[in-house]
């Protein structure tokens, strides 16, 4: 039998950092899921489907077989067989995937295969209907969260690591926006699942956070 990790929470919480650190110390797989979006964009794209079309979009995402896998150590996304890792980062890539992960079919096609997925490996799974949605069944259920004015900071933080230039008063009136997006949206919108523990990562370390969830999966 499988185990389940299922962990959600608003932009900039540290989903997928915190993640991949319990992943790698259990030794289960990190199910990325925005990846796996991301090759769904991908395959309509090279379909020549627009962002727009939504009866190309629902007659044609089916047809798409979307998993992930590991390759020397590093996490791949298949599509349809194909290591497409490099290829799911672009801008284009990112505008229909913005699309199309809002469409009823395309998120019905991909939490069943994260479903697939998770009852064949053991699994960390993040993102923002994992509990409620995705994994309602997860034995581990976490919503991280942290201040809207830390999280801010951590995206400045990250953009200006990059080189990129920004302003911190936007960045937090964006993910202010954005949590009210997530939050209100009509299909699977971001909320504590009932059973979830709550972790509030706003004054830990990305370490502290994960052993945190880690002390919590004892009995897996």
């Amino acid at each position: 039998m499988s185990h389940k990790i299922a962990i959600d929470g608003p932009a900039g919480a540290g989903k997928s950092t915190i993640a991949k650190k319990i992943a790698e110390k259990l030794n289960y797989i990190y199910i990325d899921t925005g990846a796996m979006y991301r090759a769904m964009a991908l395959f309509l794209l090279r379909n020549g489907i627009c962002p727009e079309d939504t009866a190309k979009i629902n007659a044609k995402c089916e047809e798409a077989d979307i998993t992930i896998g590991y390759e020397q150590g590093e996490q791949v996304v298949f599509l349809n067989g194909e290591n497409v890792n490099g290829m799911i980062r672009t801008e284009e890539v990112s505008r229909m995937a913005s699309h199309s992960s809002v469409n009823p079919r395309v998120r019905a096609k991909l939490v069943r295969l994260q479903q697939e997925l998770a009852s064949r490996e053991n699994v960390v799974m993040d993102g923002r209907d994992i509990g409620t949605c995705v994994l309602p069944d997860a034995e581990v259920k976490v919503y991280l969260t942290a201040s809207t004015a830390v999280r801010a900071k951590r995206r400045f933080e990250e953009l200006a690591a990059k080189g990129g230039t920004c302003s911190l008063e936007e960045i937090e009136a964006d993910i202010r926006e954005r949590d009210h997006r997530d939050m209100t949206r009509d299909i699977s919108p971001l909320k504590q699942a009932e059973d979830a523990v709550v972790i509030d990562t706003s004054s830990m370390t990305v370490q502290e956070a994960a052993d945190a969830v880690i002390r919590l999966c004892g009995g897996l």
